[in-house]
């Protein structure tokens, strides 16, 4: 398990690299203003129907149902290919009424827009890009069925294409002086189609054969649907309230561009280990809780939290300690200045709270979904959705656009403490065990200690942040220092051992 949570982390760091160099040539090229905010705000749309349609609702329900299916050896790939075309129609019914009442949609989302330039803008990308849900949730439902059977490779490396694709079309673009942001736009639906070739052929030479049929609805997809719809808001809620957080901020200008910015820069983190650990522990659990093999899923928790928590509290405490040599080195360039890049810096602060958070959602959810159990992280997910919206609306009077950063972060603690108190009725094996809360308290000492010296370390470096040709050096040389006084610092309290890294690496090799 640890293994292909390094395999999926690798990935999609490589996936969240490339999607750095993608953020960095928008805020270079376009720049925060009308266009990009309406970039940011229709891409938005189709993201969040995917947590809805895949990630948060087919996923949660479907990955258990298939793997406990591939387990017994009964018919899977039958129960994928009615799934798969089940999702497919009601995608195709959902990406019709969305280009007709599209100007309704934005309109909900982004109704600081109205008005102004970036409404209708919002609306003409909005037409364009929406059509990628159809093909990014058809290979989310694909990557399922390979993360079921233990591969992770080409499901992992399907987001890569989406930059490699946005990137090239822009300096295309620049190149050939046509419109930057009308590539960047148009490019989005034809990377869709390709990664969902991607999955498609992956799962062909897999050995599974996932075709288009007749929908039916039959018991099977009845009970998948039952477990589905619940865990649309559960397993999306992070998107809903980034949402929510867009309708406080388009009411203040480039408010929209820093948060998008913001989020980008802590989603790096969560993608690497906290959606990795959740892609990899669920079909994990499944198979674990088919077998009754209680101590194994018990050991497989915890490890998985153990490591998210070795490689996130230490990321977090970065995001809070060095925001502005992180920001001004990626970001603050042609039309992105120092305005934008304290603005920005503050939501990432604000964010890195709120990171551990966000990794233990992606830790507890599975083992509701692991027992087809999608109700409960819906309530608790309602709760959360509630505290964001109070917080962010009620406290924007007072302190401005930043107050959808703060509910964010707020909202997401809330839901781990009642995801958290939710699992005690499954018994041990929803429990972290004795090696777990022992290094717990070790990493967060660990982490202390990293963050004082990147404090230090960022005040004697900070002259060369201004001067554009030394700032990447000096990024770099942050990171790797912080990165080795971590390292020492947990190996002396006893966060991690030496040989466990050791067997780590020589597994993934």
């Amino acid at each position: 398990m640890i293994t292909s949570i390094f395999t999926v982390g690798g990935w999609t760091m490589l996936s969240r690299v490339l999607g750095f160099v993608r953020d960095v040539m928008i805020a270079g090229l376009i720049g925060p203003g009308p266009i990009m905010d309406a970039f940011v705000a229709a891409f938005r749309l189709p993201n969040m129907f995917r947590r809805f349609f895949a990630e948060g609702a087919f996923n949660a329900a479907f990955v258990p149902m298939f793997s406990k299916r591939l387990e017994a050896g009964e018919d899977s790939d039958g129960f994928a290919s009615l799934a798969f075309s089940g999702l497919a129609l009601v995608l195709l019914f959902v990406v019709a009424l969305a280009m007709i009442f599209m100007p309704a949609l934005v309109w909900a989302t982004a109704e600081g827009f109205s008005g102004d330039e970036r409404f209708d803008l919002t609306v003409e990308f909005g037409r364009v890009v929406f059509p990628y849900i159809f093909f990014i949730s058809l290979a989310a439902l694909l990557s399922g069925v390979l993360n079921s059977g233990g591969r992770f490779v080409a499901a992992a490396a399907a987001p890569v294409l989406l930059n490699v694709i946005l990137c090239t079309t822009m300096g295309v673009a620049l190149w050939t002086g046509g419109s930057v942001p009308g590539a960047l736009v148009w490019s989005i639906p034809f990377a869709g189609v390709a990664q969902l070739m991607l999955v498609w052929v992956a799962a062909r030479r897999g050995g599974h054969s996932v075709r288009p049929v007749r929908p039916r609805w039959t018991p099977a997809m009845r009970q998948l649907v039952r477990i589905a719809v619940p865990a649309a808001l559960a397993g999306g809620v992070m998107q809903i309230n980034l949402l929510v957080g867009q309708q406080v901020a388009s009411n203040f200008e480039s408010a929209v561009s820093w948060l998008y910015a913001a989020d980008r820069l802590y989603q790096l983190p969560l993608g690497v280990v906290g959606i990795a650990v959740g892609i990899v522990l669920l079909p994990d659990l499944s198979r674990r809780l088919r077998a009754d093999d209680s101590t194994g899923a018990r050991m497989a928790l915890s490890r998985a939290g153990e490591v998210s928590l070795a490689l996130t509290i230490p990321c977090a405490v970065a995001l809070v300690v060095i925001p502005i040599p992180l920001i001004t080195v990626l970001f603050q360039r042609g039309n992105f200045g120092f305005d934008d890049t304290a603005a920005t810096a503050l939501a990432v602060s604000i964010y890195g709270l709120g990171l551990p958070a966000f990794v233990l959602q992606k830790v507890l959810q599975p083992i509701y979904f692991a027992r087809e159990d999608t109700k409960r992280p819906f309530y608790y997910a309602l709760v959360s959705l509630v505290v964001n919206a109070a917080l962010a609306i009620g406290l924007a009077p007072a302190i401005g656009w930043i107050a959808a950063a703060v509910g964010t972060t707020v909202a997401g603690w809330a839901m781990v403490w009642l995801l958290a108190r939710g699992v005690r009725p499954f018994g041990d094996v929803a429990r972290f065990d004795d090696r777990f809360r022992s290094r717990i308290w070790r990493i967060c000492v660990a982490s202390a200690v990293m963050g004082a010296a990147l404090w230090a370390l960022m005040l004697t470096l900070s002259p060369f942040f201004g001067f554009p040709g030394w700032r990447w050096l000096a990024l770099l040389l942050l990171i790797a220092l912080g990165s080795v006084v971590y390292y020492f610092a947990g190996r002396m309290v006893g966060a991690f051992r030496k040989s466990e890294l050791k067997a780590a690496l020589r597994r993934q090799r």
